[in-house]
């Protein structure tokens, strides 16, 4: 640990007498605790200690060995996602607590103006406030963003460890945020009541969905309310007041607007994949819980993401008109589109699903030239048997896409239909949002906020953002294999592991991806090697990619129910079992 730390996260372990803690985060360092630990203190447990010393003092236990939070602690730990910061930091934080900058005289007052913060209930870094109202026959909307970047400034302590995380992080239980909670949560989040400083866009929506013009401005404002999806869907459904007399005019718009919105998306053939979002949270301190979002996002969750989709696009045309100017320095979220040949082979596959499942054609066959990829996923059934197999041609569509990333050159993201996308929106949870801020205020002010040298930062930002999207995707993965090694361990010790029915998903020369019914939604792989070798015979994927062939005998095929079953464990691999769970009297659908 160096010098500048304030505090350590270490493991539990024996140390003579009494107990020392391992660095989670550096393990080659080890202090020996001072102080009262807990009676039933155990090696292995998480704790929080002070800085670095002869005898460190021990502050609190935050996870007890081998629970699910010491689990999310460890993968934290190999990927040196320390959730706490060093002094240098703070001393920054503290200053910034004690001077936020509401009271510049560059801030324009936006007070009167009843802004209302949209989120979930349990959402407490809050970035984004809104405010609607009618514009002739289209629409007026105020979008205003928390503006992290006047106390996050390249060449400070606190810009120098947002850029060497990239990111906020998530696990079950457990967030590593890019900035310290007294800012994210504290006096930059846009919070109830509180006077906040804020980059506001002024957006002039018609009423054909088009935004016509729009105005960025650095303000201070106050946020009405601190509202969550549920309770804006009861207030616009008529089932519950809103809470906040002020704000009411201007969330009874959010519907039209948003409705305006997605009907403007669906003409620019933006597609709505049904995804299956799994949430793992731990219940209490001993078990994981799955939280699954199936299609269940509220409206309202729906019109609130089209004011930040359409927020960042003017945002990206700000850049794009001015980046070749000297003071800006562009960063862009790009997104290809798939290549033609990816769309005749989900055509090719959708076909040889009608043919296998013998599915209605006039239902279940995509035309390409008669339909839209989008118009045809959103006719396909949501429930019964038939429902997983639409969830398996989703699944399918999805895989047809390329990745986005972030990039200094402007080119079109093809997921939100826009011609250039950039992202303003989550400043407090990612560097970029941090760096563009300032690199439009740059350009509004005519002069650099620093010595800095825009380009090499603009080019280390870039490459951090990127490294961030893929390591979350990697902590999650571990995460998620945490529960299906608890699960799985459990089914291992029962004197019958029982089967778990589930979803094909995916078919390789390989292996069989399948996602659950319970746990809900979590994806496992069944490997067709140790399969064989039970079996007795080789297994194969059909030509066509839509069915595991037995001989001549279909296994399954993509979009049936099947079981699972674990038998042992190869390594780091579970070994499964899988028989077919097909109905008996199929008809065509």
């Amino acid at each position: 640990m160096s010098d500048d730390a304030t505090e350590a996260i270490g493991t539990l372990t024996p140390a003579g007498a009494g107990w020392a803690a391992r660095d989670l985060f550096d393990p080659g360092l080890t202090r020996s605790l001072a102080g009262v630990l807990p009676a039933d203190a155990a090696e292995g447990d998480v704790v929080l200690t002070g800085p670095e010393a002869t005898e460190a003092p021990f502050r609190d236990r935050l996870a007890r060995v081998g629970t699910p939070r010491a689990a999310m602690y460890a993968i934290a730990g190999r990927h040196r996602l320390r959730p706490i910061y060093g002094a240098a930091v703070m001393r920054e934080v503290d200053h910034h607590c004690a001077d936020p900058g509401v009271d510049a005289p560059d801030l324009e007052d936006l007070e009167e103006v009843p802004f209302v913060t949209i989120d979930g209930p349990s959402t407490r870094d809050l970035d984004q406030a809104a405010f609607i109202a009618r514009d002739g026959d289209g629409f007026l909307l105020r979008y205003a963003l928390a503006d992290p970047a006047h106390a996050v400034a390249p060449g400070s302590a606190l810009f120098d460890e947002a850029l060497r995380r990239g990111a906020t992080y998530y696990l079950p239980g457990l967030a590593i945020p890019m900035l310290p909670h007294a800012l994210s949560e504290g006096v930059v989040s846009l919070n109830e009541g509180q006077r906040r400083r804020a980059v506001v866009f002024d957006m002039h929506i018609d009423d054909a969905g088009a935004c016509t013009s729009t105005t960025i401005r650095r303000a201070r404002i106050r946020s009405r309310a601190q509202l969550t999806f549920g309770g804006v869907q009861r207030f616009l459904d008529g089932d519950a007041p809103l809470g906040c007399d002020e704000a009411e005019d201007s969330i009874r718009l959010l519907r039209p607007l948003g409705e305006l919105l997605m009907a403007a998306a669906r003409d620019r053939e933006v597609i709505e994949y049904r995804r299956q979002e799994t949430e793992v949270k731990i219940d209490g301190e001993e078990g994981l819980t799955f939280v699954v979002q199936l299609g269940g996002r509220t409206v309202v969750e729906r019109y609130n993401e089209q004011l930040s989709l359409l927020c960042n696009v003017e945002g990206a045309k700000f850049l794009r008109e001015h980046r070749n100017e000297p003071l800006v320095q562009a960063i862009f979220r790009v997104h290809p589109a798939p290549e033609p040949r990816r769309y005749d082979e989900l055509r090719q596959m959708i076909e040889a699903l009608v043919k296998r499942h013998r599915l209605d054609p006039s239902r279940w066959r995509w035309d390409p030239r008669a339909q839209s990829l989008g118009d045809y996923l959103s006719s396909l059934p949501s429930d019964g048997d038939h429902g997983r197999l639409a969830q398996a041609v989703h699944r399918q569509a999805v895989l047809v896409n390329v990745r986005s990333s972030f990039s200094p050159e402007a080119a079109g993201h093809f997921g939100v239909g826009a011609e250039v996308y950039a992202r303003f929106s989550a400043p407090m949870r990612e560097i970029v949002g941090i760096f563009l801020h300032k690199e439009v205020f740059e350009q509004l002010r005519g002069e650099p906020s620093g010595p800095q040298d825009d380009e090499a930062l603009r080019e280390a930002v870039v490459e951090r953002a990127n490294e961030a999207k893929q390591l979350q995707k990697k902590i999650t993965k571990e995460a998620n294999l945490v529960v299906l090694d608890r699960v799985f361990a459990r089914d291992m010790a029962a004197a019958d592991a029982p089967w778990r029915r589930g979803t094909v998903m995916g078919l390789t020369r390989s292996k069989v991806h399948v996602v659950l019914d319970d746990p809900a939604a979590v994806e496992v792989k069944v490997y067709l090697r140790p399969l064989e070798a039970r079996l007795g015979r080789d297994l194969q994927r059909s030509d066509d990619r839509a069915a595991l062939l037995d001989g001549e005998q279909e296994l399954c095929r993509l979009g049936d129910a099947v079981e699972i079953r674990v038998i042992g464990r190869d390594g780091l691999r579970w070994d499964l079992d899988l028989r077919a769970q097909r109905d008996s009297d199929e008809k065509p659908a």
